[in-house]
């Protein structure tokens, strides 16, 4: 027996089988209705509530800068 998950536009059942063309929604219209709202931004990936650590701050990139200059490695003369 198949699993069936809702629309999340509509709400009608779908079956979640290889054979149904649009899942998780139930028809075309459902799916691009759903783009429309993601192009419109009404849906959104929210950021991480705490930063990446690989993200560079202005300031710790700054002083890289800072170190590469020092030791001959940063800008020509």
């Amino acid at each position: 027996m198949a699993k069936t998950v809702r629309c999340p536009t509509c709400g009608a059942p779908v079956p979640w089988t290889p054979t149904a063309r649009y899942r998780p929604f139930c028809s075309e219209r459902c799916r691009l209705l759903d783009l429309g709202d993601w192009f419109d931004e009404q849906h959104r990936i929210s950021t991480p509530s705490t930063p990446e650590p690989w993200l560079d701050t202005p300031d710790s990139a700054a002083a890289d800068a800072d170190d590469l200059t020092a030791n001959g490695h940063g800008r020509p003369h």
